[in-house]
C-alpha cells in the first residue's frame, strides 16, 4: 500500500473508534484481520497515523475546524508528518484506495499559520476540558506545556537485568537499533520515537531479550522502582504487582537476596509474571494469588517495605494510550480515588514498625497523588512522609533533569520535566 491507501485505512479505523467507543488496539487489530493483504509495514504506518491523530485530537480538530475522522487524519499528515497537501492530492489520482482529495478551502484551513492562537487552553494542551483544573493545580503556568508533552510520541525504553549482564553489553547487542543509555535510570536503554511511518524495532524477538537480559519498561517506571530503595535481605510486599514490571526491577535491586512477595487482587493481571520471573533468573520473588484463602496473612507486621503501585487514571501514560485520554471521565476518576483509599488502608497492617510504605501512581493528577497521601496521614498519624527528593538527589545527583516537587517530599515525573511517562512517587515511614 502507498500513503493514500494507508491514509484511507486510518480514516476507517478512526471512524470505527469514534462510532463504537472502542480501544484503538482492538480497532486496528480488526482492520488488519479484515484486510489481510496489508503487510506489516502498512499496519505499522496506519497505526502511526491513528495514534498520532488521537494524541492531538482536540488541537487538530480546532485547526481543521472539523471533528471528522477524515479531517483528523489529513491534519495529522500535513501538520505532524510534514506532508505537502497539493502533493498528497496529486498522489491520489492513480490510487484506487485513496480518499477524496482535499478541497482548496480545506488546504487553506489546515495550513494556516498560528492556527491555535484562538484555541481554548485545554485544546492547546490536548487534554479533556474537565481535567484542566487538575493540570493547573499541579503545574501552575506550565500546565499547557505539560499537557502538550503528553501528546507526543513516546520512546521505547528497556531495563537491563543487572543479574545477568551489563548495560554496555546490551547496548552492543542492540547497536543495530540505535539504542542509547537513558539519561536518568541506572540500567535503562532507550530507542527514540521515530517519525512519520517509521517502525519501532521488535526487540522482543532479540536473543538478548529471550535470555532475560532486559525487560521493556518505561524509564519513569524504572526510576520509581529505584527510588523504592529496597536493599538486599529485606522483606518487600508489592501489593499491586500487576504484570510484575516493578517487582522484577526491585528484585534485581535486592540482588536476589531477601524476599519479595508479588500480589495483585486480580489474578489475570498477574498472569504474565510467571514467564517474566523465569526469564529474569530471579528466585527471591514469591507470587501470592488472590484466590487462596488469606494469601497474605503470614506477612502482617513483618514487611520492611510495602509498595503500592496504585490503580489510577493512567494519565501519565497518555503518550502510549491516547485513546484512554478521551475515554476518561470524572466518574472513573472518582472510582479510582476510592480504590486508592482502600488499597492504602489494606497496606497498613503489613508495614512493620520503622518500615516503609511506598505509594506510586502513573498519574499526574494531584487528587490521586498528594491528595491521597495527605488524607492518609490525617487518618494514620503514625506514618511520617519522608523526602523522596533527597533520595532522588542521592541516587542521581543534581545534574539530571529534575521531577516536579514543591517540597522535596513527593516527586512527580512527566514527559516535559524528565522525558519519561508521568509517575508520582512518595514514601512514608511507620513510627511505631
Amino acid at each position: 500500500m502507498r500513503l493514500p491507501g494507508r491514509l484511507n485505512a486510518a480514516i476507517e479505523v478512526l471512524a470505527d473508534i469514534e462510532k463504537r467507543k472502542r480501544p484503538v488496539g482492538d480497532a486496528l487489530k480488526d482492520w488488519g484481520l479484515s484486510h489481510r493483504f496489508a503487510g506489516s509495514g502498512d499496519r505499522a504506518a496506519i497505526g502511526n497515523i491513528v495514534y498520532d491523530a488521537l494524541r492531538k485530537k482536540l488541537s487538530h480538530a480546532h485547526v481543521a475546524r472539523s471533528q471528522s475522522s477524515r479531517s483528523l487524519a489529513f491534519t495529522t499528515l500535513v501538520r505532524d508528518w510534514g506532508e505537502n497537501p497539493e502533493e498528497l492530492n496529486a498522489s491520489f489520482a492513480d490510487d484506487k484506495f485513496a480518499p477524496e482529495v482535499l478541497s482548496e478551502k480545506e488546504i487553506e484551513t489546515i495550513t494556516r499559520e498560528n492556527a491555535l492562537f484562538d484555541a481554548p487552553e485545554h485544546v492547546q494542551a490536548d487534554v479533556p476540558e474537565w481535567t484542566q483544573h487538575s493540570f493547573e493545580s499541579n503545574f501552575a503556568e506550565e500546565w499547557i506545556k505539560e499537557g502538550a508533552a503528553l501528546a507526543e510520541r513516546p520512546p521505547l525504553d528497556m531495563r537491563v537485568n543487572s543479574l545477568k549482564t551489563t548495560r554496555e553489553k546490551v547496548l552492543k547487542a542492540l547497536s543495530h537499533t540505535n539504542a542509547q543509555p537513558t539519561s536518568i535510570a541506572t540500567n535503562g536503554i532507550r530507542i527514540e520515537a521515530g517519525k512519520r511511518d517509521s517502525r519501532t524495532p521488535n526487540v522482543q524477538a532479540e536473543e538478548t531479550f529471550k535470555k532475560g537480559r532486559f525487560e521493556i519498561q518505561d524509564e519513569g517506571s524504572q526510576i520509581v522502582s529505584e527510588l523504592i530503595y529496597a536493599r538486599p535481605g529485606e522483606k518487600v510486599l508489592d501489593l499491586c504487582a500487576g504484570a510484575g514490571g516493578k517487582s522484577l526491577a526491585v528484585g534485581a535491586m535486592m540482588e536476589n537476596k531477601g524476599q519479595l512477595f508479588a500480589y495483585d487482587s486480580d489474578k489475570s493481571r498477574l498472569a504474565p509474571i510467571w514467564d517474566r520471573i523465569k526469564r529474569s533468573g530471579l528466585h527471591n520473588i514469591q507470587v501470592r494469588q488472590p484466590h487462596h484463602k488469606d494469601p497474605l496473612v503470614d506477612l502482617v507486621g513483618s514487611m520492611d517495605r510495602v509498595v503500592i503501585d496504585a490503580p489510577c487514571t493512567g494519565s501519565g501514560t497518555w503518550r502510549r494510550r491516547p485513546d484512554a485520554k478521551w475515554r476518561l471521565t470524572k466518574q472513573l476518576m472518582d472510582q479510582r480515588l476510592q480504590e486508592q483509599e482502600e488499597v492504602l488502608s489494606q497496606a497498613v497492617p503489613f508495614v512493620k514498625s520503622g518500615g516503609f510504605l511506598v505509594y506510586i501512581t502513573c498519574s499526574i493528577f494531584p487528587e490521586e497523588n498528594e491528595g491521597q497521601i495527605y488524607a492518609f496521614m490525617d487518618e494514620n498519624p503514625n506514618f511520617e512522609l519522608l523526602s523522596a527528593g533527597e533520595v532522588w538527589q542521592d541516587l542521581y545527583g543534581f545534574d539530571k533533569s529534575m521531577p516536579w516537587s514543591s517540597d522535596l517530599k513527593s516527586v512527580t515525573l512527566t514527559p516535559a520535566s524528565t522525558n519519561t511517562d508521568g509517575f508520582f512517587f512518595s514514601v512514608l515511614q511507620r513510627t511505631n
